[in-house]
């Protein structure tokens, strides 16, 4: 068993690598991802990806958030140390709602943030994964995983047929910056 773990194929321009997706599913080579230099637009439909979740986990922040501090205000200013303040009684809703608000906002953004570093595995003091490091600059690449059922061959010429500039058979799965 050879020790090749991913196979990359650089392309110079966007459609060329588009033509390259349709052929390599044509041919029914799971695609394991695609980096690009710039946003292209309709690769996900192409590609099959499903659409974010992050909204909904934003929801259960700001839910939570809002949750966490309503309760600590209402037991403070309620339960613990009620204060009658010019005649106003101790549970006025127009009192809780700008530290709700900020709770709110504030417990979304930064779960969205461990959430963010979580998904994509970016958490601080870690060497980036780089397939290859012209994917950022000027390459559009699509990495194959190696290990399926296609020989080797056949994907490196569908890649070249479809207008691959370079096809790259890495023996490591990440490339790193150093």
């Amino acid at each position: 068993m050879s020790s090749t773990k991913m196979i990359l194929g650089l392309f110079d321009d966007p459609d060329e690598m588009m033509h390259g997706i349709e052929k390599l599913q044509k041919n029914s080579v799971p695609i394991y991802d695609v980096y690009t230099p710039m946003p292209i637009h309709g690769i996900e439909d192409k590609l099959g990806i499903k659409e974010s979740r992050l909204g909904y986990a934003a929801f259960c922040f700001g839910c939570l958030g809002g949750s966490v501090i309503f309760s600590i205000v209402y037991y403070t200013l309620v339960h613990d140390w009620p204060m009658n303040i010019g005649g106003k009684p101790h549970f006025a809703m127009p009192n809780f709602v700008p530290f709700t608000f900020e709770w709110t906002i504030l417990w979304t953004a930064f779960g969205m943030v461990f959430t963010f570093f979580y998904a994509t595995h970016l958490f601080p003091g870690r060497t980036p994964r780089v397939m290859d490091l012209r994917a950022t600059d000027d390459r559009f690449v699509i990495a194959i995983d190696a290990k399926g059922n296609i020989p080797h061959d056949d994907i490196t010429r569908i890649l070249q047929e479809a207008g691959a500039v370079e096809v790259k058979h890495n023996d490591r799965k990440y490339v790193s910056y150093e």
